[in-house]
């Protein structure tokens, strides 16, 4: 905080080395939340985040996957109440494109709107910038698309991508099992894989996932019983 000297009083101002610390704040933000994935195969996408529950709370309500609209879905890490924010201009963005110009919203058009959202963050005095990261991901008429905004208003198009607490070792084990051309069932199963990777617990109680595939267009809750069948071809091709 000393070496700050007060340039991190307000988004808008630099600091004599050219740095916003407040961007740098909401980033680190993000890398204290669970680990979030999102992976684009050749027949859909798939998103999952690392979720613990309580004792007492319900198994099945997930608080970091969202539906913005049939064909897109979004993943956070981070502050998720910023999250809940983000999405909802997203569903009405989405909305009033498909009333506007009756088709649906392209991908990387919602991931431009939710980086400038971000970015308008970092410019006005009395405001903060929002402590999250998201991955949105989806299928429109380019195919399937994944794409990462953070909290400094910055969007970047990936093919396999890991946001949140442990993400460079996770981005390096994605490196490495990541294929071009795999299927979705086998992006779900690598999903699987590298949240367990620097999990305490293994399994897929505490994974929540969804996924859209290419032909139907359509945002898909996976079960419980999905995702310990994902987690059964890991235990398998491990041994």
């Amino acid at each position: 905080m000393m070496a700050s000297r007060g340039y991190d009083m307000t988004p808008t101002m630099y600091s004599p080395d050219g740095r916003i610390y407040q961007v740098e704040y909401a980033i680190e933000t993000v890398k204290r939340g669970a680990i979030a994935i999102g992976l684009q195969t050749k027949d859909g996408i798939v998103i999952a985040v690392e979720e613990k529950s309580r004792d007492l709370q319900v198994e099945d309500i997930t608080q970091k996957i969202f539906q913005v609209d049939d064909h897109i879905g979004i993943a956070a890490a981070g502050y998720i109440p910023d999250a809940r924010v983000l999405v909802d201009s997203a569903r009405f963005f989405s909305q009033s494109n498909k009333l506007t110009y009756d088709e649906s919203v392209e991908i990387e058009t919602v991931a431009k709107h939710l980086a400038d959202q971000s970015h308008q963050f970092t410019q006005y005095s009395g405001v903060r910038p929002f402590g999250v990261a998201l991955i949105i991901a989806g299928v429109d008429r380019k195919g399937s698309r994944v794409f990462v905004t953070d909290p400094s208003g910055t969007y970047v198009p990936y093919a396999a991508v890991a946001i949140g607490g442990n993400s460079d070792e996770v981005t390096d084990f994605l490196e490495k099992n990541y294929k071009e051309g795999m299927s979705i069932d086998d992006a779900a199963s690598l999903a699987v894989s590298a949240i367990n990777l620097k999990s305490d617990e293994k399994g897929t109680k505490h994974i929540r996932m969804s996924k859209i595939r290419t032909d139907t267009k359509q945002f898909e809750k996976v079960s419980n019983e999905e995702l310990a069948k994902y987690a059964q071809v890991v235990n398998g091709s491990s041994k």
